[in-house]
């Protein structure tokens, strides 16, 4: 069987998502199974440069997964004639001036979200890479999860009928670091370092709303700063200037409401970290990272109000489980995947730069709404 080897610059593989997720969980794992198959029999064998800003850091983790390739020089290894893509994880803060390097050297570009601060330089980005006729896409993991892949077959099939209104809850509790280190890095929590819930949370809301559910025409948020003393990696005491909760609600076409609460400083009364209620005229849902129950019209309970006799229902036990039906892999790599084949043989592909803008956009006006009070209209984004 023939192999095409493509260069794959991934830039921020020793930060945390970069690492796990990109690196480990989705470019070495399909190397561990032989490659990538094509359609035409072909097997695409992706060969990672690991890029960043520490030597001993990439030396470190190239010694340790078996791979030869590292450098700190990120322009030199665009300009290499056997790269094909560049991949950024880096944070949010450095994201645009690395991909607009990219794009000049003619690369494809793959890049986590946001992929930049503001809605202008997401457009430009956009604008930019169209001009170069490079492919271009933004990581949309959230689509790949089990559980929403299960709640998208459920509307895709009709079991909602109409669909009324979607409630989603994220978060938890991310300690503070004074007397247990956090689990997030600072800069999360410091607005200048590109830190924020809204900025990185919305550009995750609007591409499952709009992929699973449809447009978002209107946003009315609460951005909040509800810890506002942190510690640093080092221990450090700081002051948390960014967002670590956000309170959203969304309009989308056919009256759609969605209401979406994200926090750090929450703790977990859920079955999951993330789990989204659907409401709809035929039935409901309830869809976390990986289990979907669902109530159909038929079998959904008539509870009276009566506050002075306790219940006897135990309602969670009244859903019932949506099945596998199939082997999910690791949402990472599934899109991984997507984009490698949307690069090597023109599959189709949806989540691009574009893509990426509106997510931008809907995270601007949040925190426009926050700011201000009101309720905003999401604008066309022009080409």
């Amino acid at each position: 069987m023939d192999r095409t080897t493509i260069g794959i610059v991934m830039n921020g593989v020793t930060g945390r998502m970069g690492l796990r997720q990109h690196l480990i969980r989705s470019i070495l794992a399909i190397r561990e199974d032989g490659g990538l198959p094509l359609r035409d029999g072909t097997v695409l064998w992706p060969e990672p440069i690991l890029a960043g800003r520490s030597e001993a850091k990439l030396r470190a983790l190239a010694e340790r997964h078996g791979l030869t390739q590292w450098t700190t020089d990120v322009p030199g290894a665009l300009a290499r004639p056997d790269v094909d893509v560049y991949f950024d994880a880096q944070v949010t803060s450095a994201r645009v001036k690395s991909l607009r390097q990219a794009i000049e050297a003619g690369k494809h570009i793959y890049t986590e979200k946001p992929v930049a601060e503001s809605l202008g330089e997401a457009v430009e980005l956009a604008r930019f890479a169209d001009a170069a006729g490079v492919k271009h896409g933004v990581v949309q993991d959230k689509l790949f999860l089990p559980g929403l892949r299960k709640l998208a077959r459920l509307v895709q099939g009709g079991f909602f009928g109409r669909v009324l209104s979607v409630r989603g809850e994220f978060g938890y509790w991310v300690f503070e670091g004074d007397w247990q280190a956090a689990q997030r890095p600072s800069w999360n929590y410091r607005s200048a370092d590109g830190g924020g819930i809204t900025l990185d949370m919305f550009p995750h809301w609007h591409y499952v709303l709009e992929q699973i559910f449809g447009p978002v025409r209107a946003v009315t948020a609460r951005s909040v700063t509800h810890i506002g003393r942190r510690w640093d990696e080092s221990g450090a005491p700081y002051d948390a200037t960014a967002d670590d909760a956000v309170y959203g609600l969304f309009e989308l076409d056919g009256g759609i409401i969605a209401q979406i609460n994200s926090s750090w400083a929450v703790r977990v009364n859920r079955d999951e970290l993330v789990e989204f209620q659907v409401d709809g005229t035929h039935g409901s849902a309830v869809a976390g990272l990986h289990h979907c129950r669902v109530q159909p019209r038929a079998a959904t309970p008539k509870p009276v109000w009566d506050p002075d006799v306790p219940t006897a229902q135990r309602f969670r036990e009244q859903w019932q489980e949506v099945p596998d039906n199939e082997v999910f892999a690791n949402g990472f790599r599934a899109q991984w995947e997507q984009f490698l084949r949307y690069v090597a043989e023109d599959a189709p592909y949806t989540g691009d730069l574009w893509a990426g803008a509106r997510g931008v956009q809907v995270a601007e006006l949040g925190l426009q709404s926050s700011r201000e009070g009101r309720r905003l209209e999401i604008p066309e984004l022009g080409r």
